[in-house]
């Protein structure tokens, strides 16, 4: 199998372009090194893969039509995946016009490449944020997703509501993931998970919001991408009445999500317990754009592909401490 993959040296790209690889298949990468967050991760990851003869990229941005153009007509995939973007709640409100570029000009481009090349399945990572303020406990990809809380969020459900329409109009078998709060190895710099070992481990406070009065649906990265994976054959066809297929489109939503989230408190303590080091606590009122918890509704991903996402919140921090200690002592601190 030939991929086409936007974001290759991002945290997800990354893992599941390594993990086609590994696989035997055939991967184009396309990504911008934007210096959002700490730019010598973004170069390590890319380095990893360049180790495959399997494996070339472009460096260049979304917005860079011709370039984009140029790549994907090159790596005449049969598959496309597009997870570069701009990410970050927070960093959308101090910095919106880059949502927009990346999160829209940029995926606006990508579907232009796929109603160009045809591939047999395009697959286009969307965000739990649009679902925003729901009232709902568990979030269904059926649930009414109206009410995005920062440009990011509605940056990306723009995103999902642009490739429905490509795929009505085009006929462009198009599946969209809703991920939940992804983590692991070689994760961002910016995402508190790593932030709070990072500055546990250099006696930091941490800054906890809404004073710890929140839960999030953290999904391990490796779980994540063996859904993608999973779902690359799960190619929709329009008119289904059994899950979130499109009546007038063949364009699928799925969430993937561990759907058992974790009080952020419980994961502090536990992060504590696996450094042996307790964190200066500063509680903090919540921020602007945030929710108080976010739950994935995994049914759909099972129903289609016989995976959940499974990994323990403890087994996955065991983990991500073990990579952020090797890769301080390979390459020096992360820039946070």
């Amino acid at each position: 199998m030939r991929v086409f993959i936007t974001g290759t040296a991002g945290f997800i790209g990354f893992h599941l372009a390594k993990r086609l690889l590994d696989a035997g298949h055939f991967v184009d990468g396309f990504d911008g090194m934007t210096p959002y967050y700490d730019p010598r991760l973004k170069e390590a990851r890319r380095a990893i893969l360049l180790n495959s003869n399997r494996y070339r990229d472009t460096v260049a941005m979304l917005e860079d039509m011709e370039a984009l153009t140029r790549a994907a007509e090159q790596a005449a995939p049969d598959v496309v995946i597009h997870l570069a973007a701009q990410a970050g709640v927070r960093y959308s409100l101090q910095n919106p016009r880059a949502y927009v570029e990346a999160n829209l000009v940029g995926s606006f481009n990508v579907m232009e490449i796929t109603r160009l090349l045809k591939p047999r399945h395009f697959l286009f990572a969307s965000t739990s944020s649009v679902y925003g303020a729901s009232p709902n406990e568990i979030f269904y990809e059926s649930d009414r997703t109206d009410h995005p809380l920062t440009l990011y969020a509605a940056t990306k459900k723009s995103g999902e509501v642009m490739a429905h329409s490509y795929a009505h109009l085009w006929s462009i078998p198009t599946t969209m993931f809703r991920f939940f709060t992804v983590y692991g190895p070689w994760g961002r710099p910016d995402m508190a998970l790593l932030k709070f070992i990072d500055a546990i481990e250099s006696d930091r406070p941490i800054d906890i919001y809404n004073h710890g009065d929140m839960s999030r649906d953290f999904t391990y990265v490796d779980d994540l991408v063996e859904g993608v994976v999973r779902l690359i054959e799960c190619i929709p066809a329009r008119g289904s009445d059994d899950d979130s297929v499109s009546p007038v489109a063949p364009y699928r939503i799925v969430n993937i999500g561990r759907g058992e989230p974790a009080r952020l408190l419980d994961v502090i303590d536990a992060i504590e317990r696996l450094l042996g080091k307790k964190a200066k606590r500063n509680y903090l009122d919540m921020q602007p754009g945030d929710v108080p918890r976010t739950f994935a509704s995994a049914d759909l991903l099972e129903r289609l592909t016989g995976y959940r996402p499974h990994t323990s919140i403890e087994t996955g921090l065991t983990a991500l401490i073990a990579w952020y200690r090797d890769y301080r002592a390979t390459y020096g601190a992360l820039e946070f």
